[in-house]
């Protein structure tokens, strides 16, 4: 197998031209078989092996900079880098990361995780790449869907000011910018391209020049005839307003129109932005006709397409979608907005049954909440449907469009805590800190999928500025209380008494809180619980009653612990003159927790039940 001998792009390039077709579905059917097994982000990288095989071919990495946007589609890459035997450990525990990471490879030029930021990247090396008076290339690869981000293309206008040389491939796998895809219009790419059209360019631009008098009106006439024949035959004409050459669409899956247009690149100078049409699963037909489905996927039967069996328990995600279904059927002002994620947040069938009430906004998480913010203003009542780790994005828009301005929107966090396999740049373990300081946010997590519900109609009718926080995976199959309504603002509940000392958790910690206080009950410990439910505002009189009965308290959440809710809780006890509780806070440590399954997460950083039994056990020595 040709894949065996591939160790480095060096050995890549020991290749004759008409063997990469060969590599290519050898590649591509080692994927399936690795990703069955271990998941992953299938379809963007069955997508993108011919374009990865052409760049690592064409330029020379780790000395040329590519910058993959997001990390979805950069498998191949991994696996022509030498990552090929390491590639079944990728999402593993301890094992290589699911996205490009600097420290895992010298080939991943900038790590990724979160969309749109290639091209700032990329612009930032070429920058320093023409103040060091380098000659290497920086290479941008960016799909459709993270074009959709704001920062793209303000770094796409910056790049066309600065005329560095800076090349970005817009990989377009689905929504086909152009459908201008023919034999000619690639063909006219490929030509312009070239040395001989090049040259010829250059030496009729000198001649115009020096023709006395008429020469310079001739030769800006000769480029808006340029300009309008590739505004005709191509799609460019927005990124040529930004000061970019343009040069595609091109079949992606073409390797000789790929590399043929990428080595007459390699000699181009300034902006370049070469469009790139692929096919979204390709190869797969399951991955084909249904690409949402097998973005990402868990383990998987190939021949079937079908995935492990679900969960017992509905998960977090699919009781919010039910609920907000139901609510909206109640009520014509409730709307849902996503950024790009409507199977990833539950809203599809919402989607579904009140499409003019279901806004996708595409890979723009502060337009999301701005937005938002707007039809709050106009008196409807929206709920944004964001992952924790994306809301990190438009912490402005919570602060500025939102808080100040005390407009009613609801935020819901999914993915909030750690959310295993994709690693630091995925898990949502910052919101607590970052959103408990700010005034008028009202800031709660539920201890299971039916307290999840009753704080959703909370937050939808509060009229105030409200967030909510749930994790990745499955419930806990509690029943589900028939009764939808809303719970008291700041009012938590004390699920056990104890007289030793007294657990506060928040969210996912709550269970496992239990769990540990009947196993320290065997140890002859009487640890109380509390679901404290709000991290803003916090329930004071039960916090402050519980810490003067037990005079010791645990705080335990899933989130970091500075600035976190056992830092809320701290603050309430000192500020009213309860410095002499002994107190203990649980929660994620000062470092970045890398990937692994969330048991083994959670069991590592000692918030399980057997870490807080642990550590409680400890405490009361």
């Amino acid at each position: 197998m040709l894949l065996e001998t591939i160790n480095s792009p060096s050995d890549l390039k020991k290749l004759k031209p008409e063997q990469l077709p060969e590599l290519a579905e050898e590649i591509r059917q080692f994927l399936l078989e690795t990703v069955s097994l271990t998941g992953g982000h299938l379809g963007s990288n069955l997508g993108s092996v011919e374009l990865t095989i052409a760049l690592h071919y064409c330029f020379d990495s780790p000395f040329d900079k590519i910058i993959w946007d997001v990390g979805h589609q950069a498998y191949t890459h991994k696996i022509l880098t030498g990552r090929r035997d390491l590639f079944h450990t990728q999402r593993q525990y301890k094992g290589i990361s699911g996205f490009p990471k600097r420290s895992e490879s010298e080939h991943d030029a900038f790590g990724v995780g979160h969309s749109s930021t290639s091209i700032s990247a990329g612009l930032g090396m070429a920058a320093g790449a023409d103040l060091a008076g380098a000659k290497n290339h920086a290479i941008a690869v960016i799909g459709d869907g993270s074009l959709t981000g704001g920062m793209a293309f303000e770094a796409l206008n910056q790049a066309g000011h600065l005329k560095k040389n800076l090349i970005v491939i817009l990989n377009d796998n689905e929504m086909s910018i152009s459908k201008n895809v023919g034999a000619f219009s690639s063909f006219i790419s490929r030509k312009m391209t070239g040395r001989y059209f090049r040259d010829l360019k250059k030496e009729m631009q000198g001649l115009l020049k020096s023709i006395p008098a008429i020469g310079t009106d001739i030769l800006h006439f000769a480029r808006r005839a340029e300009n309008s024949l590739k505004g005709f035959l191509t799609p460019g004409s927005l990124f040529e307003a930004l000061g970019f050459d343009y040069l595609g669409p091109l079949d992606g899956h073409d390797l000789v129109q790929l590399v043929e247009v990428f080595n007459n690149i390699n000699e181009l100078d300034g902006p370049l932005l070469v469009h790139v049409m692929t096919t979204k699963g390709k190869g797969y037909k399951f991955a084909e006709d249904t690409p949402d489905k097998y973005h990402g996927v868990g383990s998987f039967d190939i021949a079937t397409g079908k995935g492990a069996g679900k969960a017992a328990s509905k998960s977090y995600t699919e009781v919010f979608g039910e609920t907000i279904l139901q609510l909206a059927e109640e009520d014509p002002k409730l709307v849902a907005i996503t950024a790009a994620m409507p199977d990833g947040t539950g809203l599809n069938a919402f989607a579904k049954r009140f499409p003019e009430r279901f806004f996708d906004v595409g890979i723009a998480e502060q337009h999301a909440l701005a937005f938002a913010a707007g039809m709050a203003a106009d008196g409807f009542r929206p709920v944004a449907a964001i992952y924790s780790t994306f809301v990190q994005r438009a912490y402005d828009q919570v602060f500025h469009d939102i808080c100040l301005q005390k407009l009613p929107v609801t935020i819901a966090m999914d993915r909030a805590g750690l959310v295993g396999d994709d690693g630091p740049t995925h898990h949502g373990v910052f919101d607590l800190s970052y959103l408990r300081h700010l005034p008028e946010l009202t800031l709660m997590a539920p201890k299971d999928e039916n307290e999840l519900r009753l704080m959703l109609k909370t937050a939808i009718y509060s009229d105030l500025p409200m967030a909510l926080r749930y994790p990745r995976g499955a419930g806990y199959g509690v029943e589900i209380d028939p009764d939808l309504k809303t719970l008291p603002i700041g009012i938590g509940e004390e699920l056990l008494d104890g007289k030793d000392l007294t657990i506060i958790a928040i969210g996912a910690t709550v269970y496992p809180a239990l769990q540990a206080a009947e196993t320290l009950r065997q140890r002859g410990i009487e640890a109380g619980v509390v679901n404290a439910r709000f991290v803003k505002p916090l329930d004071a009189g039960l916090i402050l009653s519980v810490a003067r009965r037990t005079g010791q308290v645990i705080t335990v959440e899933e989130n970091a612990l500075q600035g976190g809710f056992g830092s809320a809780v701290l603050e309430l006890l000192y500020d009213n003159g309860l410095q002499n509780v002994r107190v203990k806070r649980l929660g994620i440590p000062d470092h970045y927790i890398e990937q692994g399954s969330q048991a083994q997460l959670r069991k590592d950083v000692g918030i399980d039940a057997e870490g807080i039994a642990a550590a409680a056990a400890d405490f009361m020595k």
